[in-house]
């Protein structure tokens, strides 16, 4: 019998899936946080971490965190640079994947998150941070967010992290995780890889603002195991990250 799960541990799970062993990742915080410590626990022992504050870790901070500056992500890391040491890596392509997220994004996967008129009036977002680096540089991209027709725009209101455009030598937006589905975007067009147990084509349809392909026979997103719920409820015991006021599946 597969556990109960919430749909963002399913998130997590997808996200460390996509982490190879001996990668160099660009880890960022919530779910990619817990994504990297759970490839680390299984198939990815040898993946390397980064952190925007220049952190360098070759395991999991050993207890939970809320910000990347948090004693336990400093304790026992490889190395405690700054944020210019990590951004060069990125500049030299020494960084094989990088995860972000956005407020919005477009069937080319280009992210906004610096300011919006979705909602009628004008919202300022918090911006770039290292995210147009790390979509500009890394060696491929995998992009989390919640999947809602407002974040889904046939036209971002502003890119602030590029995703396919012409003339594009290296990198992009490779993989999409939401909250409905897991989807590929290595081609520059938006296609369903699997949607999440439960959900169906017409409701990924009607929550993307933009045409989707999903195969008649797509496959439902592989559960999480005892043992992967087991490793992230260990790093999040309070779900601050994971919990989800969704009915688990």
């Amino acid at each position: 019998m597969t556990p109960a799960y919430t749909r963002r541990e399913l998130m997590v799970v997808a996200a460390a899936r996509e982490i190879r062993d001996h990668e160099v990742v660009f880890v960022g915080m919530r779910l990619p946080l817990l994504g990297f410590g759970l490839a680390k626990a299984t198939h990815a022992p040898n993946a390397v971490g980064l952190f925007e504050n220049g952190v360098i870790r070759d395991r999991p901070a050993e207890a939970f965190i809320y910000t990347m500056g948090d004693p336990p992500n400093i304790a026992g890391a490889l190395a405690c640079l700054g944020l210019i040491d990590v951004m060069s890596l990125l500049q030299q392509g020494r960084v094989d994947v990088g995860f972000i997220g956005g407020a919005e994004i477009d069937p080319l996967g280009n992210l906004n998150t610096t300011r919006t008129s979705g909602s009628g009036s004008l919202v300022r977002l918090p911006g770039s941070g290292g995210a147009g680096d790390i979509a500009s540089l890394a060696g491929r991209t995998v992009l989390i967010m919640e999947h809602e027709p407002r974040r889904f725009r046939e036209r971002v209101d502003y890119i602030t992290s590029p995703g396919h455009f012409p003339g594009r030598r290296r990198g992009g937006p490779a993989t999409l995780i939401t909250t409905l589905g897991v989807f590929d975007l290595s081609t520059g067009r938006v296609g369903a890889t699997s949607l999440h147990p439960g959900v169906t084509a017409q409701q990924v349809r009607a929550a993307t603002g933009f045409p989707i392909t999903i195969d008649d026979q797509v496959a439902a997103t592989t559960a999480p195991s005892a043992d992967e719920l087991a490793y992230i409820r260990g790093a999040d015991p309070q779900g601050f990250w994971t919990g989800d006021t969704m009915k688990p599946r």
